[in-house]
């Protein structure tokens, strides 16, 4: 199979049985998503949706933030991973966020990653899913279930497995199949135990055909 036919192929299946895919993050607008994914980092979605309703009640803006003590924010975000980097994260973040660019959340990637807490993944997550822009974030699922398939080859880092799957995945579709990988590595495409036999992309994918013949 050549690289072109496993993509269209995986393409065409998740376009078909995944026609919506989103972020499960709970979020009410760009500045609760980015204040939502700096804290999904080395943690679940679902634990982060537990957190931020008591958190964005309380700071319901970047101002808000801003002006918080970072032990109010830790209060707050005690339950998720790494609180202490986080609400210290959170806290200059939003600082900078007020100082630099008026409170509002840029759109491009340069700008989002001058904040505080933001890396290129969480900057091209804020592009993709707030603004709608063409972006592929790369996170430990997304990395691994591109190498598993197939779609990506000997990439080490994430930037590396960003730069393949862009290369190859319609520009319009990017943001859509990023969640496509998330949700595939999230509950199919396992670290440990994937589930091949629920798979439907089992026929495009690398590993499965490496297994089995």
């Amino acid at each position: 199979m050549t690289l072109k036919e496993r993509y269209e192929g995986v393409i065409g299946w998740f376009s078909e049985n995944r026609p919506v895919a989103e972020s499960e993050l709970h979020y009410g607008d760009p500045f609760e998503l980015l204040v939502a994914v700096i804290l999904s980092a080395q943690c679940t979605d679902k634990r982060v949706n537990m957190t931020t309703p008591a958190l964005f009640a309380r700071f319901p803006n970047a101002f808000a933030l801003a002006d918080a003590e970072v032990g109010e924010i830790y209060q707050l975000i005690k339950s998720i991973s790494y609180p202490n980097n986080k609400a210290k994260h959170l806290s200059a973040m939003a600082r900078k966020l007020v100082q630099d660019f008026g409170g509002v959340v840029p759109e491009e990637g340069e700008l989002l990653q001058t904040l505080p807490g933001v890396g290129r993944k969480t900057a091209n997550v804020v592009k993709a899913v707030a603004f709608g822009c063409p972006a592929m974030p790369v996170d430990t699922h997304v990395f691994r279930v591109a190498a598993r398939i197939g779609l990506v080859k000997g990439a080490k880092t994430p930037l590396e497995t960003e730069k393949q799957l862009v290369r190859h995945i319609p520009r319009e579709l990017l943001s859509k199949a990023h969640h496509w990988l998330i949700l595939h590595g999230r509950y199919v495409c396992t670290a440990r135990n994937p589930k091949c036999g629920e798979c439907g992309i089992m026929n495009y994918c690398k590993h499965y055909s490496e297994k089995n013949h």
